[in-house]
């Protein structure tokens, strides 16, 4: 099982503790079923600056340690990059890591409260230049919530997006859980990622969310997920359905 967003190296310059519970998320990570994760440190959100350079080598160094514990787990290079006014700056000054440095696939995070007025013109500016924006966790930003219309017109545009395993099992409660659920349901969500932190309270559950996936719809729309992330880790086209927006009065409870 492949999985596309997790923390389990939160920052580059970390220290031995840091070191430590990383190996312990790597062998979390071994026990649900992972045997390739990308990570992907924060950069540029205000409070961790994780840029390619430094990234490259911490990876490396991580994979060795991997080896000589004999845990059966390969960490891909990754990075969640903020989303920001100077990004192509960013991307020029070779501080933007693509998934795996292939040049194709980027993880795009934004603000949780909102969806900057630049989202767009940001999106459409990187798939001119052949990167694919993959929008992690949609389903906990509030103007998504409120403006379901933004979502859609973003993967209408050609971005990707990523659902949080622990949004659809419930862990950010009831409103992100039915928010996730409608996004799948509307062909707006393409992966599923742990977004793991720690082995406790934001812990690798991958496997339960397909678990959940299977019982509320069905295992193809789970092999759909499971598929997109196994073409995502060899650089390859993945697989989209014909989104369609979320009519307000379809959600109910928000």
């Amino acid at each position: 099982m492949i999985d596309i967003h997790s923390h389990i190296i939160p920052c580059v310059d970390d220290g031995p503790q840091d070191h430590i519970q990383g190996l312990d998320m790597a062998r979390a990570a071994v026990k649900n079923g992972i045997s390739h994760l990308f990570a992907t440190p924060h950069h540029h959100n205000g409070q961790f600056e994780n840029p390619k350079k430094q990234i490259l080598a911490h990876i490396r160094r991580f994979n060795q340690s991997l080896h000589e514990e004999n845990i059966p787990l390969t960490v891909h290079l990754g990075q969640e990059l903020r989303i920001h006014r100077e990004l192509f700056h960013s991307l020029k000054m070779d501080e933007v890591l693509t998934l795996d440095d292939q040049g194709r696939y980027l993880l795009l995070e934004l603000p949780s409260g909102e969806v900057p007025f630049y989202t767009s013109e940001i999106v459409y500016e990187l798939l001119l230049r052949e990167i694919i924006p993959i929008i992690v966790h949609p389903e906990r930003n509030q103007g998504f919530i409120e403006n379901t219309n933004q979502l859609f017109e973003l993967v209408q545009e050609g971005a990707l997006t990523q659902l949080t395993a622990g949004s659809i099992i419930g862990q950010f409660g009831k409103k992100v859980k039915a928010f996730s659920e409608k996004i799948i349901e509307h062909n707006l969500a393409h992966f599923i990622g742990s977004d793991a932190h720690n082995t406790r309270t934001r812990r690798f559950c991958l496997q339960e969310a397909y678990e959940a996936v299977t019982k509320k719809y069905d295992i193809q729309r789970t092999f759909y997920f499971r598929e997109n992330a196994e073409l995502l880790m060899r650089g390859q086209t993945i697989i989209k359905e014909q989104p369609a927006p979320i009519r307000k009065k379809l959600l109910g409870i928000f």
